[in-house]
């Protein structure tokens, strides 16, 4: 079998441009389809909020790059079942293996051109979608929910400034006040810790923070004093970290995401579900490449369109089922985040490369049949 790279000919600008044909008309249904769920669950809380119909239509605007690049994957491996089935009906596929085009192409073709695809969802999802979600979120958040910048709240909130490393269960930096306040101070020359404050509650200025009833704990001798009031030389701006609270840390795009990882690394946070969020961004645009491999494999099973068409459905369910169970388990540490945000991808790739090998190469077939017939000896034999 011949693994020469396909070019773009005749063949491959026709199947391009069909297509493109299906999936636009895929993606409009399935974005018809979003919008219509998501304007009945929240039509109420939009009429409650006063809101009119361009604040309304400017919601889903916003919101449309994150549709797209959400159910792209789904409507790739719809429009590849939908294409090579008409193919077949049309008696196209027969023309092409009569004429000498092997499986084997039609497979790097596809690949190549998922890679394709999947560079381009990760770049829109990550430009584009990215900024149109926070904006959304925005939206729904203060117009809708009339959550003011006022009310805004920030939990578990961490940093470290100078010798200090600050832990406050509850910030509510608009109003200069934090909750359940720990702060730990290091010896500048040795970074050895030298004593460790904690108080129920603390204000904030320009100046730094005052601790309200607060316990000192010395660590060379662990002696615990109370105190009424302490102050703490602590400039940092709290309301730099509202544009954090805007939006889950996860939603930001790749770069800005590597960034808030590195930095919370630094003050000593568990990063593992910023970091299985971060490889979920790659993954899940590369699952295209996955849906393409899951489509030929598909069709090699079944010539018939509305058969397989049920079966992507169901495969759709399981994947995104796996996908987000894979996610659910990175962010609480029982998997590595590389592996978790992945898994989904090397679940239904395997399978489906699989079966195209099966199909495809004739060795790899072989070496099945003889397993299998060693395996059937062998089971005579015990029987025997």
């Amino acid at each position: 079998m011949s693994w020469s790279f396909p070019r773009l000919g005749a063949l491959s600008g026709y199947l391009v441009r069909q297509n493109i044909f299906l999936m636009l008309t895929c993606l409009g249904a399935g974005v018809f389809i979003y919008l219509l769920t998501d304007l009945s669950d929240r039509l109420e809380a939009f009429l409650d909020a006063g809101l009119g119909a361009r604040q309304i239509l400017t919601y889903f605007m916003v919101k449309m790059p994150l549709i797209f690049s959400q159910i792209l994957p789904a409507v790739f491996l719809l429009a590849v079942v939908i294409q090579l089935g008409l193919m077949v009906r049309n008696r196209e596929m027969m023309a092409l293996r009569a004429g000498g085009m092997s499986m084997g192409w039609f497979i790097r073709f596809f690949v190549v051109y998922a890679v394709v695809w999947s560079m381009g969802q990760l770049l829109f999802s990550q430009f584009i979608a990215s900024y149109g979600e926070q904006e959304a979120t925005r939206i729904w958040r203060e117009e809708v929910r009339k959550r003011q910048l006022d009310k805004r709240v920030v939990k578990h909130l961490w940093f470290r400034e100078g010798p200090y490393i600050v832990h406050a269960t509850e910030a509510l930096p608009t109003q200069s006040r934090v909750n359940d306040v720990t702060v730990y101070e290091f010896d500048r020359d040795t970074m050895r810790l030298e004593r460790i404050m904690t108080a129920k509650k603390g204000l904030v200025d320009e100046n730094g923070w005052g601790l309200l009833d607060a316990w000192e704990i010395e660590t060379k001798d662990f002696m615990a004093s109370k105190l009424l009031t302490h102050f703490v030389p602590l400039r940092q701006d709290m309301r730099s970290f509202l544009k954090a609270d805007v939006a889950d840390r996860s939603d930001l795009p790749l770069w800005h995401l590597s960034q808030v990882i590195d930095e919370l690394r630094e003050s000593g946070s568990n990063v593992e579900r910023l970091r299985t969020a971060w490889h979920g961004k790659l993954s899940y645009a590369f699952s295209i490449v996955t849906m393409a491999l899951l489509a030929l494999a598909l069709c090699s099973f079944f010539e018939n369109m509305y058969v397989n068409l049920v079966i992507s459905l169901l495969v759709i369910f399981s994947y995104y089922g796996l996908y987000v169970l894979g996610i659910t388990t990175g962010q609480k540490g029982l998997v590595p985040p590389i592996l978790a945000a992945w898994m989904a991808n090397l679940t239904f790739s395997t399978l489906a490369g699989l079966r195209l090998a099966w199909i495809c190469a004739p060795r790899f077939t072989a070496r099945v049949h003889r397993w299998r017939e060693g395996m059937s000896r062998r089971l005579h034999r015990a029987e025997g």
